[in-house]
């Protein structure tokens, strides 16, 4: 199934999404590539918002984008694999059946399913600016990411 049909379906059905995902066994790539692929969009996302800014600032956009790159390519993915490691040892007492992958995949499908609405902050920040049409999508998109989180580690944790 192609990964974009599984985000649609996220948000239809974000339980039975990640179950899906689950039951098709362990499979370490694909969790990467769940994580890199949600990264690279929320770096795509960034463009419009790096746009006004370097209009606005003066500062050069090359420079700008090469810096969003380097957060969202390399120190986020490594980061949010630190947050699903912790969340897996802070969660493991609560949820014994919690596995590390199922806690990664979990966080990292979060990630990707959570991207069109980061996708659609990115723009309403670039056209509209930081106001509140922005803060009411970036509220839906944090909410979203939590929402497929805690689903998803509801899902991981069950035996």
């Amino acid at each position: 199934m192609a990964v974009t049909v599984d985000i649609l379906n996220a948000w239809r059905r974000p339980a039975g999404t990640i179950r899906s995902l689950l039951d098709r066994g362990r499979h370490e790539p694909q969790a990467l590539f769940f994580l890199m692929l949600g990264c690279a969009l929320i770096f795509v996302a960034q463009w419009p918002r790096l746009s006004r800014l370097a209009i606005e600032t003066g500062r050069p956009l090359e420079q700008l984008v090469a810096y969003e790159a380097v957060a969202w390519l390399i120190v986020w993915p490594l980061a949010l694999y630190l947050v699903a490691g912790l969340s897996w040892l802070g969660l493991r007492f609560l949820a014994p059946a919690l596995t590390p992958y199922g806690a990664r995949l979990a966080l990292f499908w979060a990630v990707l399913a959570s991207a069109p609405a980061g996708l659609l902050y990115g723009l309403m920040h670039g056209l509209a600016g930081s106001g509140p049409g922005a803060q009411v999508v970036g509220i839906l998109w944090l909410a979203a990411l939590a929402l497929f989180w805690a689903l998803g580690l509801r899902e991981a944790a069950r035996p």
